[in-house]
């Protein structure tokens, strides 16, 4: 699968602080990344890169197939949408007259708005002033802002920021619609992992300005290995009759947990410990979550 986003290196500095740091970013066609991360690891700071708004200092970048410089831009911008923190209106305006003024910006036949208002669901509200909105109807209307001109290209950061839980789902819906449904490539951050968890095929995880993960998201949660927990009327007792048995057990989060997962060995000890008279109160699985991964990898805790 050909890359529509490409880095080598890129990085960013101010001053002496390095925000980005020789970051080498893989975005496959066709699909959803989810660029994951704690707040201030620097995602913002990316996609700001990756559409000129900042200068890097080092490094390139290719969008789309073609290396980004002054000279072509422009023409690569024409072919990427965004939706870059909170998005700005004028609130006295309907949400149509919006998306006209934002036509006229971009050079976009008005024809358009009918089909992003329907891409967002939004025809029935197109008349309301946007001061009336709720803020997923402004989101909303951030994405059909995004989609004009019929982008192959689209950059949303932190899109379900703020929204309650029916304008998440909302939100989660529409972004991975817009892959299969047009053939778009989206690039979508976030510091929630269960969001990028819900929408993306492959994920990159930045901190401190390091990629530190790019794959997919079925190889993230290979990252996850399943254990065996016991839960018996007595561990300590439990955990003794074990390990003279020679069987790899060990106490983790004050739980009884086998460190192999073979079908003999689990019924061997469970054998052992009812010959021993030990109550087996319950047999489980156990994997690591993708928060439990997010915390392997980088060392910390990030909001849920």
């Amino acid at each position: 699968m050909s890359s529509v986003i490409m880095t080598d290196s890129l990085t960013k500095q101010y001053g002496k602080k390095t925000v980005v740091d020789h970051l080498d970013l893989k975005v496959p066609a066709g699909s959803i990344y989810g660029f994951l991360g704690p707040n201030g690891a620097g995602k913002s700071t990316t996609l700001k890169l990756l559409l000129g708004l900042i200068k890097p200092t080092g490094g390139s970048i290719r969008i789309l197939g073609r290396e980004v410089n002054p000279k072509n831009r422009l023409d690569i911008l024409a072919r990427t949408g965004s939706l870059i923190e909170s998005p700005a209106y004028y609130g006295h305006l309907s949400g149509r007259e919006n998306l006209r003024v934002i036509c006229t910006l971009k050079d976009v036949p008005v024809k358009e708005i009918d089909r992003v208002l329907g891409i967002v669901r939004m025809t029935g509200q197109q008349d309301k002033k946007v001061s009336h909105y709720s803020l997923g109807m402004k989101q909303r209307l951030g994405l059909a802002a995004a989609l004009l001109g019929n982008p192959d290209l689209l950059l949303l950061d932190e899109p379900t920021n703020g929204l309650d839980p029916a304008g998440i789902q909302e939100m989660r819906n529409l972004v991975c619609s817009l892959p299969e449904q047009y053939g778009i490539t989206i690039i979508v951050s976030s510091h929630l992992l269960s969001e990028i968890d819900q929408m993306a095929t492959h994920v990159g995880i930045i901190d401190q300005g390091q990629l530190i993960f790019q794959d997919t998201l079925s190889s993230l949660h290979e990252h996850s290995k399943s254990r065996i927990v016991f839960s018996t009327d007595d561990d300590k007792a439990a955990l003794k009759v074990l390990k003279q048995a020679n069987i790899p057990v060990g106490i983790s989060e004050k739980r009884l947990v086998l460190r192999a997962q073979k079908d003999a060995v689990v019924a061997e000890a469970a054998a052992a410990l009812v010959h021993s008279g030990i109550g087996v109160l319950r047999i489980y699985e156990q994997q690591m979550s993708l928060e439990d991964i997010f915390l392997q990898l980088t060392g910390k805790q990030v909001s849920l």
